[in-house]
């Protein structure tokens, strides 16, 4: 939990996303045309948002809450996205891939990143993009992409990987690290979810 009793990654991953770009709409609006882009990952495909416990008071499991967070990245950005595209703000998810050596993922460990084929006997990484395996220029293509493409300039409140539009898959299927699936199921791009889960929000940055 933070120091407010938020569970922590929902509060670093969505809530901490939602409240700085809230605070900075008035100027986004008046820019004249704007992007917002929310970096996510396709950890959200292993759990949707506990709307009746979001802080896990009980059962906590670290892997379903960073699911958690990272489809309230999703949520955000089609609802902010449906509120503000008309005045010129488009909003996207982006979904870099799973890039080790960066410092984001050290936390888990050599021997757990070993594990998960990310990393060699040696420490290195193991590139693979086909596996979802990429360098930081490799994963910062997507980021890039939704941040600039004139491709995106009539779309929004997409969810995006590989530089493009990810497909809609709703097939159940186990996490396996070494083939991971990373494309967009329903229950992430919810209209109806992504409502509720500003609501939520609002109230929970209120608080």
């Amino acid at each position: 939990m933070d120091a407010r009793g938020y569970e922590v990654q929902f509060a670093a991953h969505h809530l901490g996303h939602f409240q700085l770009t809230t605070r900075l709409l008035p100027a986004l609006r008046t820019a004249g045309g704007a992007r917002v882009v929310n970096v996510t990952s396709g950890a959200w495909r292993l759990g949707d948002v506990r709307w009746d416990d979001p802080h896990f008071a009980a059962g906590y499991d670290p892997l379903v809450a960073c699911a958690q967070s990272k489809t309230a990245n999703v949520l955000f950005t089609v609802e902010l996205d449906r509120r503000c595209a008309e005045d010129g703000v488009r909003s996207y998810a982006a979904h870099p891939g799973i890039v080790v050596g960066t410092g984001l993922n050290g936390a888990a460990g050599e021997e757990a990143l070993r594990a998960m084929g990310l990393i060699d006997e040696w420490g290195r990484p193991i590139i693979d993009p086909d596996r979802d395996r990429k360098t930081p220029a490799q994963g910062a293509a997507t980021i890039v992409f939704a941040a600039v493409s004139p491709l995106l300039a009539d779309i929004g409140g997409a969810y995006l990987r590989n530089s493009d539009i990810s497909e809609l898959d709703d097939e159940p299927a186990p996490f396996d690290p070494e083939h991971p699936n990373s494309a967009v199921p329903s229950h992430s791009i919810d209209r109806d979810s992504a409502r509720r889960l500003w609501k939520l929000s609002e109230e929970l940055i209120k608080a």
